[in-house]
C-alpha cells in the first residue's frame, strides 16, 4: 500500500487525537507516534473537483480526513428536496457514497480505480433543511476490499438520519 506516514511529538496528555483526525498509535513517557492520513483533505477535494464534477458541482466538501476516517459536507440547496420538503435518498446516497471515497482514500492513497462494489443506505428520519454532514470510518480495509460506513447527520441535528455501509474494490495494482 505504499509508505505509511507517522507524525512524531512530544508526549502530553491528553492527546487531541479526535480533534486533528488522527489516530494515536504508540505512546510513551517521552513520544506519541500518531498514523497520519495517505491524503489530506485538501488533496481530497481536489480529487472532487478534477475528477468528481457531480459532487464538485453540488458543493460536496471533505472537512477532515484521518486514517481510514473523513468528516464531510453538503451545503444545504433547495434543488435537494423532494416533494413533502424533505431531502431526497439519492442526495444523501450521493453524500455517504462519495464520503465512502474519501475514506477509502485516506486509507490507501489516491487510488483512482477504487470502485463502489456493494452500498447498503438505511434512512432513519426526516433531516432538517440545512447542511448534511457525514462521518465515515472504514470496518476494514485489505489488499483487495475496504468495509465502511457512513452514518449522516442535519447540521443542526444530533440524531442520525441516514447509516450506509458500502464495500469498495481496490485494484490490484494500486501501489
Amino acid at each position: 500500500m505504499g509508505r505509511q506516514y507517522f507524525l512524531i511529538q512530544p508526549l502530553s496528555f491528553p492527546v487531541p487525537v479526535q480533534t486533528y483526525g488522527l489516530r494515536l498509535l504508540y505512546a510513551s513517557r517521552n513520544f506519541t507516534v500518531i498514523k497520519m492520513p495517505r491524503i489530506t483533505s485538501d488533496d481530497f477535494n481536489k480529487i472532487v473537483a478534477e475528477e468528481m464534477p457531480w459532487a464538485h458541482e453540488v458543493g460536496f466538501v471533505a472537512d477532515r480526513l484521518g486514517p481510514g476516517e473523513a468528516i464531510c459536507r453538503l451545503p444545504y440547496s433547495d434543488s435537494f428536496l423532494r416533494p413533502g420538503g424533505t431531502v431526497s435518498g439519492p442526495t444523501m446516497m450521493m453524500l455517504a457514497d462519495a464520503t465512502m471515497y474519501a475514506v477509502v482514500l485516506s486509507a490507501i492513497g489516491h487510488v483512482p480505480l477504487a470502485v463502489t462494489t456493494n452500498f447498503n443506505i438505511n434512512f432513519l428520519r426526516k433531516p432538517s433543511q440545512n447542511d448534511l454532514v457525514a462521518e465515515g470510518k472504514a470496518i476494514k480495509v485489505g489488499r483487495r476490499l475496504a468495509i465502511m460506513e457512513v452514518t449522516i447527520f442535519s447540521k443542526s441535528d444530533h440524531d442520525p438520519v441516514a447509516h450506509a455501509t458500502g464495500t469498495y474494490s481496490i485494484p490490484p495494482d494500486h501501489k
